[in-house]
């Protein structure tokens, strides 16, 4: 993990960033954007855990919130860039972790019948508004892929995320006996 010995470089007083590769770009760049809205996503989170979760749910969301740094890292930095620097990406397997956690969840909770509000407890309705985020940041990715080649795995993980969003919010407020 790189050491950061200065918050600020002002190298961006110009409006532009650097991507992983060494790349500058303007700050109000489509691949800046995907990242910088998973980073949203994941600060979403952050708060969602801080508000006091089913413990369960909680561990479930920490470790979604290392994946996410994982990708923000794999969107800063070009497909291209990528057979000459190692950079952490999104594989078959945490898209797997996150099926297997939402049918693990969905399996506690009694079938839907209609939409339901998003809301309930508040770490439930902290949940409804991360899966928007996620579903906002999965809208960027999806945009980016049609101009930009980026990680197989990124828009399915994120696609399954805003899934498994959608079943804690409603598993917590199961938890917290709340009615959707």
């Amino acid at each position: 993990m790189p050491r950061i010995t200065k918050l600020y470089t002002r190298t961006g007083d110009d409006g532009t960033t650097g991507l992983g590769g060494g790349q500058r770009v303007g700050k109000d760049a489509l691949r800046v954007e995907a990242y910088g809205t998973v980073d949203e996503l994941n600060s979403q989170i952050g708060v969602t855990v801080a508000v006091g979760l089913d413990p369960e749910l909680e561990e479930a969301l920490v470790r979604l919130q290392k994946i996410l740094f994982r990708l923000g890292a794999d969107l800063s930095t070009l497909e291209t860039d990528k057979g000459r620097r190692k950079v952490p990406s999104i594989e078959q397997a945490q898209v797997e972790w996150l099926e297997e956690l939402v049918d693990r969840l969905s399996s506690k909770l009694p079938t839907l019948k209609n939409f339901i509000l998003p809301g309930g407890s508040p770490g439930a309705a902290q949940l409804h508004l991360a899966r928007t985020v996620c579903r906002r940041a999965e809208r960027v990715v999806v945009d980016l892929a049609r101009k930009e080649e980026v990680g197989p795995t990124t828009v399915p993980f994120l696609n399954r995320l805003s899934d498994g969003l959608f079943v804690m919010a409603r598993y917590e407020n199961r938890q917290q006996s709340v009615a959707d």
